[in-house]
């Protein structure tokens, strides 16, 4: 009976530990059971870190102690890997240690309680030390346990039953600590991974220095913001830990396929991009020519001002055109002009700078945008042959939406509202939304918080972006 017992203890707590994902709540379960199966008064939880055992959970019920339980650092020194101390000789041997009374023994080092009941007034005597090892050997951290007590209170030595208990279940959460310090470092590994990537394609150009930074951070401060007005019950959806990762990472991945936008295209500042030098050589050359047509008697007076005349109004509005973020019609039928002069039957301009010139907001053509554009597609290609884990299964699914538009006017699939998730939305709100501020991009000058805000309400109401999205954001963003 006592047998069958003690292995459904032992059962009952593994599946705990098993199915435990907070570290601070494990080691909580372990401390707390393992006290409660061996009815002693205290317990300590070390885990090996630097080579050092660090404290990580102390309880003392008599002395009502708790300390660590919540995660707080313990502020005691390490024990160092000494075979004199020993919690470090059951971890270094992997052996479990029972002492009846530790003020009668002399098989280790017991200065240490007894300092510390010298200034607590407490009594240590009894103590069971069990090694944490987890399945191939490695070494996870050691749990001490003091001062068994019988039914009447006495505190007497701890069994040999119990020592087969809490090995067991120090066994079971060795395992337990070792399978979330591995999915810590797979998350960290793909952290590392995608923090690296980000920092290569922003680094490809200084347009785009902080921009995927930006977006993973308002991407973030809506997520939490949601969370907070879904504790407030003012909003129904909310942002765990996962779900918040996922987002972020997804943020971070965001624009990866830029690596293989060509930087002449990427970096564009103008709409002819130093193609300027180009044209006004053309022109040096036509006035050039123009004086050897007049010295030679081939032109008239009249014909060689009005060449000049054309030549510097042609450079004038290029130049106006060439720096304009957005070409008003005004300017555009001024440059409508100029484009059709020619120098005697020699055209003033090739007809690739004629498609440069008449963008009419920005500085690409359309075959320009196409490829920027097809940076999304890149982006869900490259991240097909990268193996996300199911912690970050969705991150590369949110990756790839973020320039899809609720009315189905988006690209690269002309997604509708149905087909995009409230993590998508928030990403394209802040891809936007950094787009609008940033102070680097080449090809506009930055805008204020509020005059931002207004253009993405517009884009809201004509039903590109969630307005609601666009308002959580301005609500939470710095200015």
């Amino acid at each position: 009976m006592e047998h069958n017992r003690e292995l459904q203890v032992i059962l009952d707590v593994g599946i705990a530990l098993s199915a435990e994902r907070d570290v601070n709540r494990l080691f909580n379960l372990i401390i707390a059971n393992s006290m409660a199966i061996t009815n002693c008064d205290a317990g300590t939880l070390y885990l090996l870190e630097d080579n050092v055992l660090k404290f990580k959970i102390m309880k003392t019920l008599s002395l009502n102690i708790d300390k660590g339980s919540n995660g707080e650092t313990i502020e005691l020194p390490p024990v160092d890997l000494k075979e004199e101390n020993i919690c470090a000789y059951s971890a270094i041997y992997d052996k479990a240690l029972n002492i009846e009374d530790v003020y009668n023994s002399d098989l280790f080092d017991f200065s240490g309680p007894k300092r510390y009941d010298k200034l607590t007034g407490y009594r240590t005597q009894s103590m069971l030390v069990v090694p944490l090892s987890d399945h191939d050997g490695s070494k996870v951290g050691v749990l001490q346990l003091l001062n068994a007590k019988d039914t009447e209170g006495n505190t007497i030595p701890f069994s040999q039953s119990y020592e087969r208990i809490v090995l067991a279940l120090a066994s079971q959460t060795a395992i337990a600590v070792s399978n979330m310090r591995y999915r810590e470092e797979l998350k960290e590994q793909m952290w590392s991974f995608t923090e690296a990537m980000a920092a290569a394609i922003d680094e490809r150009t200084p347009y785009n220095a902080s921009h995927t930074r930006n977006v993973a951070k308002y991407s973030g401060k809506i997520a939490d913001y949601i969370t907070k007005l879904h504790d407030e019950g003012k909003e129904e959806n909310y942002f765990d830990e996962h779900r918040r990762e996922q987002l972020v990472m997804g943020a971070y991945l965001h624009d990866i396929g830029k690596i293989a936008v060509p930087l002449e295209v990427m970096n564009k500042a103008t709409r002819l991009n130093g193609g300027e030098r180009e044209v006004k050589t053309r022109f040096e050359i036509f006035d050039l020519k123009a004086e050897t047509y007049l010295l030679s008697n081939k032109i008239s007076r009249e014909e060689y001002d009005k060449m000049l005349s054309k030549t510097a109004h042609a450079y004038d509005v290029v130049k106006r055109v060439n720096d304009a973020g957005f070409l008003n019609d005004d300017l555009r039928a001024e440059l409508e002009e100029v484009l059709a002069y020619d120098f005697f039957g020699e055209p003033f301009f090739r007809e690739i700078e004629k498609e440069c010139l008449r963008v009419v907001k920005g500085t690409l053509t359309t075959a320009e945008r196409k490829i920027m554009e097809d940076h999304v597609v890149i982006t869900e290609r490259i991240l097909s042959k990268v193996h996300f884990n199911k912690y970050f299964a969705n991150s590369p699914k949110i990756a790839v939406k973020h320039h899809e538009c609720l009315n189905g006017k988006g690209y690269p699939k002309g997604l509708t509202a149905e087909d995009l998730t409230l993590d998508d939305r928030i990403i394209a709100v802040a891809d936007i939304c950094d787009a609008l501020l940033a102070t680097d991009r080449p090809y506009k000058k930055p805008i204020p918080k509020e005059k931002a805000f207004d253009i993405m309400r517009g884009m809201a109401k004509d039903g590109n972006i969630d307005g609601r999205l666009v308002e959580y954001l301005y609500e939470c963003i710095d200015d």
